[in-house]
């Protein structure tokens, strides 16, 4: 038995109705449909969503995350009362997201206006066995005398991307009394897109179609008698057809015949099916604490059921969306979230999925070459905002000053180069952790020499060496400098692994050693203060401080801009994120510990945390450097900025990458997780709160398990593994318990043994 926890909507509230639209969202990585009401508020915010659809529409736009023609609204009558918990009254409540299976779950008692009381119980979940199907069941029960009842529901092609419609209606056709189908193309006519509901209810009613205003609905009646129950089930299956594939006809059928045989076996056994293979990710990959807070144990659940949703198995030209596919934040775009804060996760629990991610930017090398030729560079530039395309995604400009009429130029795409080298650096990662030496010696090469040409190219001679000028490191709050010490560093890096492996895996040109080279010996890396602070670019160290207290209050919501304008928080030391702490947390060969802890006491005060890309960084460094108790504090911060009592911290999706920093310091800060010179090191070190902490993981194609407390760590293998244990190698075949006193003792005494149990 998992036990695995779920996630509650406390209350009814219009405040909150996007936020847990977001949190609880449906999702199979093929498709991610927002948890909004089946009843329609003016403030609630419906989505569907495929991963990788995109579309750019208008003078001016970048391509975005297509809304898709809803399918979950259901309108229900009651005695012809409108069902909406804004009138009547909520007798009794409860919704929530089993993370088991991935359904959502409602159960409303509801007194009408006019005094019937109904209980109305609906479930949904989207598929992980059927990957285009959602499957919805809504269920109305008479409590205490007949009622009349009045279902809507349908294919709802009137959703936009905030107004901006993508999709030009092709076709509305019903097949029987049960099934309804449209087709949409984009308006580029690049792609089409089709979608089939199947909806039957368990009593016989009056039913008749409707087609008008870009909607297909099924409108049913029936007398409910006292105590009975109907139930309306409704099956939708939402594919994406290429234009050059099957006609639209042919492809038309083919779906509604898939969707037929879904339809046949029925909610409960469709359910069964998904939850099986839900079971197994559970298994082989769920992270397991014992705490004092049962809300770490649901952050951790809530963690890796996002981390599935979010991520697209079955398609190679997709990545992992900022807001995955739980809104309409960012458009939709993936940055370099996905290589640092989510790609580790599935390196070291599903292999196969990180190769695939990294093949989303080998497949887009062309794109990053073209951006790089086109800003005067050679080698690959990959775009700081990506779609489907490969092309540079990012907006031009900001939001619009409406007293000026101006807008602000986004400068990302123009100088935050750095996720060049991020890509690189998961490159290498993802090498030790599999040795996959067919990926590396065709992607993997290519991805590192294009990236490595591309830094060779970017510098310039500057001061008797070469530096890396009008750069936008991490920290958003500081832009256009020269030398941000996390991208030289990164750079550095980049170019050195690209020589090594290319000479392992490929074949070293002669002109590429040579400028690579000459690159390693003169690029300026700046070296850290006697006290082991490490400047974060030429400029920083000069510029005046100020008190940071009540914006770091209210972290997230950028409040400093209220004050100042972006120009002058950038000539002060104010930092939106971890920067020069990221390059420790990313680089700890590099740092010594007194070297990071010099930084992260330095950086720390004055950061603001406004992105969600911070907390969870500086706690993994904090516990690297033996301060558990502050990296737990970050930890349970970073856990709380999606799941937190904020009532709009999520509206527009979830924080996809803060969701995998939930992980990222279970497992690199408390277990200890790192990776030097190629060998895997552990080193756990659990908070005060923990008196337990088990982690799934997989090394080089042996998977194990490591369970931690305070004194012992147990290691269970079913093949041979070797590793680092709080600084000795250990190897393991089968269950060993070692005590963490035998390692201390053998580093500070004369003993050499390791005591296994």
């Amino acid at each position: 038995m998992l036990n695995i926890t779920k996630l509650d909507d406390p209350l009814f509230s219009p405040h909150s109705l996007n936020k847990f639209a977001s949190l609880m969202t449906s999702g199979n990585g093929y498709m991610g449909v927002r948890a909004s009401h089946e009843e329609d508020y003016t403030q609630q915010t419906r989505g569907m969503y495929l991963a990788g659809l995109y579309h750019c529409a208008g003078r001016g736009e970048t391509s975005e995350l297509i809304n898709l023609p809803d399918v979950v609204g259901v309108q229900l009558e009651v005695n012809g009362d409108p069902f909406t918990l804004l009138s009547g009254e909520i007798v009794s409540w409860q919704r929530e997201l089993d993370f088991s299976c991935g359904e959502l779950r409602r159960e409303v008692v509801w007194r009408s206006p006019s005094g019937a009381r109904v209980r109305i119980v609906s479930r949904r979940f989207a598929s992980m066995a059927h990957l285009p199907l959602l499957a919805m069941q809504v269920t109305v029960t008479a409590l205490d005398e007949d009622v009349s009842l009045t279902f809507s529901t349908g294919i709802d092609g009137t959703q936009t991307n905030s107004g901006r419609q993508h999709l030009d209606e092709l076709s509305l056709r019903v097949f029987g009394q049960e099934v309804l189908q449209g087709a949409w193309a984009t308006q580029s006519s690049d792609t089409e897109v089709v979608i089939t509901s199947h909806i039957q209810l368990s009593q016989a009613a009056e039913s008749c179609f409707a087609a008008k205003n870009r909607r297909l609905l099924q409108n049913s009646s029936l007398l409910l008698s006292a105590g009975d129950s109907v139930t309306l089930d409704k099956f939708n299956w939402v594919v994406q057809r290429e234009p050059d594939s099957l006609s639209l006809e042919t492809f038309s059928r083919r779906c509604l015949n898939e969707l037929q045989t879904c339809a046949t076996l029925g909610y409960d056994a469709l359910r069964d099916a998904s939850l099986a293979v839900w079971r197994e990710g559970w298994q082989a990959r769920r992270v397991l604490v014992n705490s004092t807070n049962p809300a770490d144990q649901q952050a951790l659940d809530f963690t890796h059921y996002h981390l599935v949703a979010m991520t697209p198995l079955h398609d190679e030209r997709s990545s992992i969306a900022a807001k995955a596919l739980t809104g309409e934040g960012y458009k939709g775009h993936v940055f370099w979230d996905t290589e640092v804060f989510l790609l580790p996760y599935h390196q070291f629990t599903a292999p196969q999925t990180a190769r695939s991610l990294l093949r989303y930017r080998y497949l887009n090398l062309p794109g990053a070459r073209e951006k790089a030729r086109r800003n005067g560079w050679h080698g690959a530039l990959f775009p700081w905002e990506s779609a489907r395309s490969g092309h540079e995604e990012t907006p031009e400009f900001a939001a619009i000053n409406i007293r000026t009429g101006l807008r602000q130029k986004v400068a990302s795409a123009l100088a935050e180069h750095h996720l060049v080298a991020d890509i690189a650096w998961a490159v290498v990662n993802y090498w030790h952790a599999t040795h996959d030496e067919a990926f590396m010696r065709s992607e993997g090469v290519s991805l590192l020499t294009e990236t490595a040409t591309f830094w060779i190219s970017r510098a310039v001679e500057a001061n008797g060496r070469l530096e890396l000028h009008d750069v936008i490191g991490p920290d958003e709050y500081t832009e256009h400098v020269n030398n941000n010490a996390f991208t030289n560093y990164m750079a550095w890096h980049n170019v050195e692994q690209a020589l090594h492996f290319v000479a392992q895996f490929g074949e070293l040109q002669p002109a590429f050693a040579a400028s690579a080279a000459d690159f390693l010996q003169r690029l300026w890396l700046p070296e850290p203060d006697a006290k082991g602070v490490l400047a974060q670019d030429d400029t920083f160290m000069r510029k005046p401080t100020i008190d940071l207290t009540k914006y770091k209050a209210k972290a997230g919501k950028q409040t400093i801009l209220l004050d100042y304008s972006r120009a002058e928080v950038n000539e002060m030391q104010i930092l939106k994120q971890a920067d020069v702490v990221m390059l420790n947390y990313m680089l700890p060969e590099r740092f010594p510990d007194a070297v990071s802890q010099a930084n992260l006491a330095y950086y720390e005060p004055r950061t603001i945390h406004d992105s969600s890309l911070s907390k969870t960084i500086h706690g993994i460094v904090a516990a690297r450097c033996g301060n558990v108790e502050q990296a737990y504090h970050f930890w349970r911060e970073g856990s709380e900025i999606d799941l937190g009592e904020e009532p709009h911290s999520s509206d527009d999706g979830i924080h996809a990458a803060a969701t995998g920093a939930i992980w990222l310091g279970a497992v690199q800060g408390f277990a200890g997780l790192s990776v030097h010179k190629g060998e895997l090191h552990l080193a756990p070190e659990l908070p005060a709160q923990w008196q337990r902490l088990s982690v799934p993981l997989c090394w080089q194609g042996v998977r194990f398990t490591v369970e931690a407390n305070q004194e012992a760590v147990t290691v269970t293998s079913a093949a041979e593994i070797s590793l680092w244990l709080w600084g000795r190698k250990i190897s393991v075949n089968g269950q060993q318990r070692y005590h963490k006193s035998d390692f201390i003792s053998s580093k500070i005494g004369t003993a050499t043994m390791v005591r296994a149990e």
